[in-house]
């Protein structure tokens, strides 16, 4: 079984609002295939994170934001991962220096307590992974 792979916010957007013209060629042979391995995973801080970006209009949708988020989750291949009270509290103490970002550092916790690599295009959240405090996957240009 591949690697779990916890896509953050903006990936989750891009691959399923199809603006994958944003992700790496390679990236997105590597999510397709997690996908038909069921590896996918959304946070529900992404879900979070999203409303809040789609409020504040900085994220436009093809449609409301609660059918897409529904649409999305219901996708084949990924998973929701809930916010449970371990990966709160992990949050609250990354080894290292992290940034103080909470959705960031929530997802940097679950990525770690599920063991998961997070697909990421945030410089932030690469630079720390160099630290080997938590697995990442540049979907960097």
């Amino acid at each position: 079984m591949p690697d779990l792979l916890l896509l953050d916010t903006h990936i989750w957007i891009w691959l399923f609002e199809g603006v994958e013209r944003e992700i790496p060629r390679g990236i997105k042979q590597t999510l397709r295939s997690a996908s038909m391995e069921s590896a996918l995973v959304v946070s529900a801080m992404s879900v979070w994170e999203l409303g809040m970006l789609e409020v504040r209009g900085r994220v436009r949708l093809s449609m409301d934001c609660r059918v897409w988020v529904q649409r999305a989750l219901g996708a084949p291949g990924l998973r929701f991962q809930g916010l449970t009270p371990a990966i709160a509290i992990e949050s609250t103490r990354l080894p290292g220096v992290v940034h103080g970002d909470p959705v960031d550092r929530i997802l940097i916790a679950t990525a770690r307590l599920i063991g998961a690599v997070l697909v990421t295009r945030d410089h932030r959240i690469l630079d720390y992974a160099k630290t080997g405090q938590v697995r990442a996957l540049s979907a960097a240009p």
